[in-house]
């Protein structure tokens, strides 16, 4: 059922555990305020606060909004060894993390598709029934010094 209502590169990433190319999604670069829900299940999984630029082409992240909305398993696909990351409740492959990260931000990278995610802007967070994060959100926003 889901191959028939999801986008073709959404299925592809997120069902057989696919990659997307590089510099192809829409997040790869996006500097807006707000969180990463899982595209099919609406997990809240990664926060604008915690974005970096890391030139992979892919949005990359230092660390999960919430480590309970994903898992970690070893990925040995590829001739690598990796750690893939996925959403808890759908099971849904989202990217792989890597310990290359910005030291300041704890080292980690989460290279994660864009065609898993669904971007939802800090100003739609109560209509998207995701109101309990706002504080959450204001107060990473004044630890980075953002706030108005």
């Amino acid at each position: 059922m889901l191959k028939q209502n999801l986008p073709q590169e959404q299925y592809y990433v997120m069902v057989e555990d696919g990659t997307e190319r590089p510099f192809s999604s829409e997040y790869w670069d996006c500097e807006r305020e707000g969180i990463y829900v899982d595209a099919i299940t609406g997990e809240p999984l990664f926060s604008s606060f915690d974005k970096f630029p890391s030139g992979c082409g892919w949005p990359s992240f230092s660390k999960p909004l919430c480590g309970e909305h994903v898992t970690m398993h070893k990925d040995f696909s590829h001739g690598m060894i990796r750690t893939e990351v996925r959403s808890a409740e759908g099971n849904f492959h989202l990217g792989h993390v890597f310990d290359d990260g910005p030291d300041e931000m704890g080292g980690q990278r989460y290279c994660i598709n864009g065609a898993a995610l669904r971007f939802i802007p800090d100003y739609r967070l109560g209509e998207e029934g995701y109101g309990y994060l706002v504080p959450y959100l204001k107060d990473r926003k004044k630890k980075a010094g953002e706030e108005d």
